[in-house]
């Protein structure tokens, strides 16, 4: 009987139960004895794992987070670490393993198999959305409406109050959250970590926005933006004289049930996982684009930036006025 190990790794993002759920069923019905690791890496070096069968899945696909919980590694940074993972693995009679989680997750992968001859396969989850060979990654719908809905209660108290606010939204390298909630809710600014962010510019279309009569305004802030929200609303206050409440929505974004699309990308990513095990391959993150699933290098998903919508940035600066 063929082995797998499943862990997941990094932030934990919703969606990442119903991959694991995916994963165990469809990796059962063909056969497979699945082990899974907890909290990721570390699990595999401390050995803490539990056999997973139908039942020990059940009752999943709409709770937030990770049953097989999440953390990080400092000893698998190390090469004694990644040699001492894969001899486990291979005690453990494993020789395929599905990771689920994003960026650091994956390049952990492309070190273990410089060492270790089983298959690697990914699942990308992570709320940032930033991994190229998927439209959307497990946890970026959940946490786009997430933070929505915040912003909308925000933009009441600001419209009562007739404020600035300006609302910081996670993604440290990324502006994937911060441009789909800023146009989503109607954001007069989205400050992305991609784009230099121009104050002085931004405080004088502001300012000119409260002279045509507008007497409020919402400014969404990616946290990678340098400073964060915090030193542009200082920014603002001394160049415009007007107060600015910040709100640092945190992580908020990362909890809670997934939303529908989130739970079933999750499940047809977790169920093509194991049939790339099956067909052989090794070293890919399953993704879905344009409608198909598609298996992308863990290399070429990682390096290459994916990039933003630019018809929707376009769009947005026609629209906030």
């Amino acid at each position: 009987m063929n082995t797998l190990g499943l862990m997941t790794s990094g932030g934990d993002a919703p969606g990442m139960n119903a991959a694991i759920r995916a994963v165990v069923r469809v990796a059962l019905g063909h056969g497979f004895r699945v082990l899974g690791f907890h909290r990721g890496y570390e699990g595999i070096l401390r050995e803490q794992l539990q056999e997973m069968d139908a039942r020990s899945v059940s009752n999943i696909v709409h709770r937030g987070g990770t049953i097989l919980k999440t953390a990080r590694s400092k000893e698998f940074l190390t090469l004694a670490g990644r040699e001492k993972a894969a001899r486990n693995l291979d005690r453990r009679g494993i020789r395929s393993l599905i990771l689920i989680g994003g960026d650091g997750t994956f390049r952990g992968a492309i070190d273990l198999a410089k060492i270790w001859k089983g298959q690697l396969i990914g699942i990308p989850g992570t709320i940032d959305n930033d991994l190229y060979g998927t439209d959307f990654t497990l946890g970026f719908d959940t946490a786009v409406n997430t933070a929505v809905e915040a912003i909308d209660k925000v933009r009441d108290t600001a419209d009562s109050h007739e404020r600035f606010f300006l609302i910081e939204v996670m993604g440290r390298h990324s502006g994937h959250i911060a441009v789909a909630v800023g146009f989503a809710t109607g954001a007069e600014e989205i400050l992305i970590p991609e784009e230099r962010v121009d104050i002085r510019a931004m405080c004088e279309r502001l300012c000119a926005g409260r002279r045509r009569g507008k007497t409020s305004s919402i400014i969404v802030v990616a946290e990678g933006v340098k400073g964060g929200a915090y030193r542009v609303a200082e920014e603002l206050k001394k160049l415009s004289k007007n107060e600015y409440r910040v709100c640092i929505l945190g992580h908020i974004q990362r909890g809670g049930s997934p939303t529908a699309a989130d739970r079933l990308l999750a499940t047809k990513l977790g169920g093509y996982a194991v049939d790339l095990l099956r067909r052989g391959q090794t070293d890919v993150m399953a993704g879905e684009v344009c409608g198909k699933l598609v298996a992308t290098p863990f290399r070429r998903g990682i390096q290459h930036m994916k990039k933003l919508d630019d018809y929707i940035l376009k769009l947005h600066s026609r629209l906030s006025l």
